[in-house]
């Protein structure tokens, strides 16, 4: 009787340290998952109540709204961050546009949202989609970036704020690449702006033809000619119905900005691809409007006419022959 109840306390102890020692690997696990916790960078310029309105504006959108980690963006992360690509920010200018980035599933790809602070959108200059650009290039994929700001700002803190996130969670970012993102802002809102009234016109055309042109580009590779970069932003402009609309002078800045993200090395990351086709797909879904409208007969031009034409053709005559 004695070695029967031996057996089962034995038996009993060792279920129990087996069960301690896994319990003690979940709280290791939960640890380790803060690296993926989100992360809410606060412009270091907000008052304290407007940090905490900051705070509740970003993680509305969590499920759990409790658990992010915070970052203060400042000066400092400025002059890191932006000032490579010709920025003249100091240690004391201010920061108040914020941002929150949750990493998400391996091929989701990158999706931005504007988000307004007591009811109105504070971010004056830059467009979600020029963010998810932006983003692509500086070499972030798969994550959901929030934006909000307390004050009027262009928004150029808030794209701070989350290379600095992404590089808190162990993902180092290219400085190069970080540079020409920069640059792409620039580029993009100027010709966004500089169209901002012209009839067939948005930024979501616009943003569409540069994604679609880096995931072009990214099939050729770095060693991509800058004539080749030419020819597929010639092509990426007419499948946006933008043949009209962008100058020349426009055209050429679109063509250097690829070619200084060529250099960058941004093509040399195999998954910079597949985050660009994401990347159109998301500004096509969130523009259905606009690219539904492209894509309607009047608005091809007469080559695709008639390969539409010629492919329309041989299916309906397999189907009366095979049908």
């Amino acid at each position: 009787m004695v070695k029967h109840f031996s057996f089962k306390f034995k038996w009993v102890a060792l279920v129990a340290t087996f069960l301690i020692s896994f319990g003690g690997w979940q709280v290791l696990a939960h640890a380790d998952d803060s690296d993926n916790q989100p992360i809410v960078t606060l412009g270091s310029s907000l008052t304290s109540s407007q940090k905490t309105g900051t705070i509740n504006t970003l993680t509305a959108a969590l499920d759990d709204s409790s658990n992010y980690q915070t970052l203060t963006v400042n000066g400092d992360t400025l002059v890191k961050y932006l000032n490579p690509a010709g920025e003249s920010f100091t240690s004391s200018s201010g920061v108040w546009s914020s941002a929150m980035i949750q990493k998400t599933s391996s091929g989701s790809g990158i999706n931005v949202k504007l988000l307004n602070y007591n009811g109105k959108n504070n971010i004056t200059t830059i467009t979600a989609d020029q963010y998810k650009n932006a983003a692509l290039t500086a070499g972030i994929t798969d994550a959901n970036i929030y934006v909000t700001s307390a004050t009027p700002i262009d928004g150029s803190g808030a794209l701070a704020g989350v290379y600095a996130a992404y590089a808190k969670n162990g993902n180092s970012l290219n400085s190069k690449q970080v540079s020409a993102a920069q640059n792409e802002l620039g580029t993009l809102s100027g010709i966004t702006k500089a169209n901002k009234d012209k009839d067939g016109y948005s930024d979501a055309q616009l943003n569409n033809a540069v994604a679609g042109a880096k995931q072009e580009m990214a099939k050729k590779g770095s060693n991509i000619t800058k004539n080749e970069i030419t020819t597929i932003v010639n092509q990426q402009i007419t499948n946006n119905n933008l043949t009209n609309v962008i100058t020349n002078n426009q055209k050429t800045q679109i063509i250097n900005l690829l070619v200084t993200i060529r250099d960058s090395g941004a093509l040399n990351s195999s998954s910079f691809k597949n985050q660009a086709s994401s990347l159109m797909k998301n500004i096509q879904s969130n523009a259905k409007g606009i690219f539904n409208k492209l894509n309607t007969k009047e608005n091809q031009n007469w080559l695709q006419q008639i390969w539409t034409s010629i492919t329309n053709f041989f299916s309906s005559l397999f189907k009366s022959i095979f049908g």
